[in-house]
């Protein structure tokens, strides 16, 4: 394959715009890479597979940048005359191509930066050096920032993916291919390009030669440890480093771990009946173990570096008494105390590794010593040493390696991330239904009020009584649930508070959906002393509850229902002494599936700003809002950092977590450049967010217009999909939903229940399915015609109140730029050969015509609030990427209409099937948005 020719035979002329010159580095890296996976084609497929591949290739580009309607005639007949066979080697060339693309596209920025700051310029994008910028001209001096810093809390949380669909293999070679691109430019002479080119050509190949799908469905362990691959390639190193870039912008000012790590697999059970209380041993076993063995091979090397003689270096009396704990005799390290107190530290570590996970330490100077009670102990010992390095001088080897770990040791200890328990409110209840039938305290609890409820579950928590018996036998449903709370006790034994934290309660709609929770882990040991004011014991509970509120009614009642729950008796009090520390999550995805892009965007402003509200007037608790935003624009996707800067002035205060998901996760942090960048840039928006948004609140017309396009929206897009005869077969017939469902992708079923209705579906698949089929729905639907709604009357007057909120509200600026975003992303031509996927013809017209319809209205709407008549006029970079991908995603969505229709039709061929799913990969990795 080739780069297209008009970007490959572009002289770099001295008359070509900035942007276009800019591009010629990435145009070559891409033009390379595709020369690459040509040949590897050719080499292994044969030149009649090439050619075929080549004349696809050039008349999707005729096709799509021309608009030639011949082009597009020839390429439609050829996309359905291919064999099954033939099909699969065209969406694995196009599958590769986009992959090779992303890793040249991802280097690019970095390319450029690298430049710009080697000239001794600076970064007008969003950076911490340009956030610590704005701090300074607003008069916010490095103590105010060390300081919000000290109370804050981000934390990336990393989830399982139903619609991952990389493999870890890929990611691997991938990220080989990267780093080999990378050098390039310093490489001088024919002889070492040649070199490059020659190992990159055999990791091309190796990218052909290797399967885009997983053979088998994925098991939580493989999430597990798919999710652990990121930590061994970016975090474990790079947020130490981010935490030393800042301390260095801060004048030497040292901050408390404020950045931390989350984690959801293994303890999200939520709909996956896979997730059990062993699944919650294992992911923090496997945890440990990778911090440990980072530890191990960092406490090696230390020790190989601090070859420092008494004689010469110096030593003080604490660190010499380590050196003579260590147990190390060797006469050739006599007089070598730093040596030898690492070797003690590292036996220990053995020994640790050994009581925690069951695992053996690569190398052993001595055997495995007396493990370390908690990673606190370890630290002290770390610290012993720096502060010997420190008083003798020696900072400067400090500072390289052994001060890297120690804000490690701080930032992950035993641990490694905060694994999150999960689990829906039905579940509970049964569970709590079960528990009191036994100890006959209620023969029926579900069908109490929610007063009853209340009040039983604040009497039975004011009690010290168990309501749990020994001797009873429990159903399997419930000994599961309680099975996970026991677990968690052991957990946070075995590797510390931090562990485990959090509980998070799907499908919050009462108090007594928290209250529940709160009762369990009173039954299994996780809560001490009552909620009655009389009992001499503080109480506490271990882990904090955590509602999640997803969709639009959800959102709408989150504040009443945090403000009932703590105006219950003995709350507060239970808070303050846990901690003082109230995370509540909200949910993108289902609100958007349940209300539109629109209103979803709009209620998560208005529960985040009312949950705000009721906090302010408890200052004594602080208020951590969790999002659960995903990898769509249409599940709050799009870039955090103006996500963050979008919040509502006072709803982050330093405080912020934030999920993680699938394939952005492999695109934010797979490569440890990028993920270094990406933690970089969560903080810089913090930051702002916390210290210059504070009483920045958007004028009373401007909450006023959002909550009418909100209405306008949320008509239009449940006209649709919820009162539209015939729209649920519609989806099913004109997108992949049905196939998504059968990839090996993820543990988790596609729908929460055995049925079709568009509620029961995860909003994950749904959001995958649209994106799949280039319409991209859920990303902007109900848009158009809110805005068109709103311009009906005088609409000069009102179109200059949307640009002013356009300019002037962050928060209106960041929806317009996804919505933006993703209707570039959407082709109505690609997504009528879906269309006729449906067998009811009059069912499939009658629906697309809405469809387009709205496309219509909403690109005209952007266009007019914008001023902009292309799409993407403020992210030129974005623009030409899109331009130059997409006739190379075409294809694979013609190949995957086509064979879906086959597959549908009875055809039996393994290979149709295999190359749907393959299809699937390849839209994925073109796109970059999906599930």
């Amino acid at each position: 394959m080739q780069l297209d020719a008009q970007t490959k035979d572009a002289p770099a002329a001295a008359s070509a715009e900035p942007e276009a010159r800019s591009d010629l580095p990435l145009n070559e890296d891409i033009r390379l890479l595709g020369r690459l996976l040509g040949d590897a084609v050719r080499e292994h497929e044969g030149p009649e597979a090439f050619e075929r591949i080549e004349t696809i290739r050039r008349l999707s580009v005729a096709a799509s940048r021309n608009k030639d309607q011949d082009a597009a005639a020839k390429l439609d007949a050829l996309l359905r005359s291919l064999s099954a066979k033939e099909a699969t080697a065209v969406i694995r060339a196009f599958s590769y191509f986009s992959h090779l693309a992303n890793i040249a596209e991802d280097l690019h920025p970095l390319k450029e930066r690298a430049r710009a700051l080697a000239d001794g310029g600076t970064l007008d994008e969003p950076s911490l050096s340009r956030s610590f910028a704005h701090l300074r001209k607003a008069a916010v001096g490095p103590g105010k920032i060390a300081a919000a810093l000290s109370r804050g809390w981000i934390s990336p949380v990393l989830t399982a993916h139903p619609t991952e669909v990389r493999r870890r293999s890929l990611l691997d070679t991938e990220r080989a291919i990267f780093n080999l691109l990378a050098t390039r430019e310093t490489l001088k002479g024919k002889k070492e390009r040649a070199h490059n080119e020659m190992l990159l050509r055999a990791r091309v190949l190796q990218l052909w030669q290797t399967e885009l799908l997983r053979e088998a469905r994925l098991t939580v362990r493989d999430e597990i440890e798919n999710s652990l691959s990121y930590y061994r390639s970016t975090f474990l190193r790079e947020i130490p480093r981010l935490y030393a870039e800042i301390e260095a912008k801060l004048e030497g000012l040292r901050v408390p771990p404020f950045l931390r790590m989350g984690a959801w697999v293994g303890g999200d059970r939520d709909g996956n009946p896979n997730v059990t209380a062993e699944s919650l041993v294992t992911a923090m076993r496997m945890q440990c173990d990778t911090a440990l063995r980072y530890y191990l091979l960092e406490t090696h090397e230390l020790g190989a570096e601090l070859s420092i003689s008494r004689r010469y270096g110096g030593a003080t009396k604490a660190l010499e008494d380590l050196a003579a704990r260590s147990g190390d005799d060797n006469p050739h390290r006599d007089n070598e105390p730093y040596r030898r107190a690492l070797i003690g530290v590292y036996s220990r570590l053995a020994g640790t590794l050994e009581k925690l996970t069951g695992g053996q330490a690569v190398r052993h100077a001595l055997a495995p010593g007396e493990p370390y009670a908690n990673s606190w102990a370890f630290l002290a010992d770390l610290v012993t040493i720096d502060e010997s390095l420190r008083i003798h001088h020696s900072e400067v080897i400090a500072s390289q390696r052994l001060e890297p770990l120690i804000r490690a040791v701080e930032v992950f200890g035993f641990h490694l991330a905060t694994l999150d328990l999960r689990q829906s409110s039905d579940r509970h209840e049964e569970t709590i239904a079960e528990l009191l039938a036994a100890a006959r305290v209620t023969e029926d609890y579900a069908a109490l009020t929610e007063v009853e409820k209340q009040q039983l579950l604040v009497r039975l928590l004011s009690d010290p009584r168990p309501v749990r018996l020994p001797e009873r036998s429990y159903s399997d449903a419930a000994m599961s649930e309680l099975a996970i709370f026991e677990r968690a006790i052991e957990m946070r034994r075995l590797y510390g508070d931090e562990a485990i934290r959090h509980y998070i309660v799907s499908h919050t709609e009462t108090v007594s959906d928290l209250l529940e929770v709160l009762l369990l882990q009173k039954e299994c040991g996780l809560m001490r002393g009552t909620l009655d004011p009389r009992d001499s014991e503080a109480v506490t509970a271990d882990l904090i509850i955590v509602p999640l509120f997803e969709t639009i009614g959800d959102l709408r009642n989150a504040a009443p229902i945090m403000r009932a729950f703590y105006a219950l008796p003995g709350i507060q009090r239970l808070v303050v002494n846990s901690g003082a520390q109230q995370d509540i999550m909200l949910g993108y995805s289902d609100s958007n599936k349940d209300g539109g892009i629109l209103t979803s965007i709009w209620e998560l402003y208005r529960a985040s700003t009312a949950l705000a509200e009721v906090f302010a007037s408890m200052p004594n608790i602080a208020m951590r809002l969790f999002h659960g935003r995903g990898g769509t624009v249409g599940r709050g996707g799009g870039p955090s950092y103006d996500a963050i800067l979008a919040q509502p002035p006072g709803t982050v205060n330093g405080q912020i977590r934030l999920t993680e998901q699938g394939e952005v996760i492999a695109a934010k942090y797979s490569n440890p450049q990028i993920g270094h960048l990406n933690l970089e840039l969560l903080v810089a928006a913090a930051l702002e967010a916390t210290l210059l948004s504070q009483n920045k609140a958007p004028p009373p017309e401007f909450l006023e217009v959002a909550d009418e396009l909100s209405r306008a929206g949320m008509a239009a897009y449940r006209g649709l999909v919820y009162e539209t005869e015939g729209f649920v077969d519609y989806f099913f017939a004109s997108t992949p939903i049905s196939e998504i469902a059968s990839l090996n992708i993820g543990s988790r079923p596609a729908s929460r229940k055995p049925s079709r209705k568009i509620e029961d579906l995860r909003a994950i698949p749904w959001s995958f399915s649209w994106a799949q089929a280039r319409v991209a729905l859920p990303g902007w639907f109900g848009f158009g015609s809110a805005i068109a709604g709103f311009l009906a009357q005088d609409e000069k007057a009102r179109l200059d109140l949307l640009r002013r909120m356009a300019k002037e509200w962050p928060f209106f600026r960041s929806l317009l730029s996804n919505i933006d975003m993703i209707l570039s992303k959407t082709d109505l031509e690609i997504a009528r050969h879906y269309a006729e996927l449906v067998e009811d013809r009059a069912l499939a017209e009658r629906i697309f015509d809405m469809i387009e319809a709205e496309h219509a209205r909403s690109v005209d709407a952007l266009t007019k609030i914008s001023g902009a008549k292309e799409r993407l006029a403020d992210n030129p970079a974005l623009a030409r990427s899109i331009k130059h991908r997409f006739p190379y995603i075409a294809p694979l969505n013609y190949i995957q209409a086509e064979l879906i229709r086959r597959h549908r039709g009875g055809m039996t061929d393994p290979e149709i099937r295999e190359g749907i799913l393959m299809s699937i990969n390849g839209v994925s990795a073109g796109l970059r948005n999906t599930g």
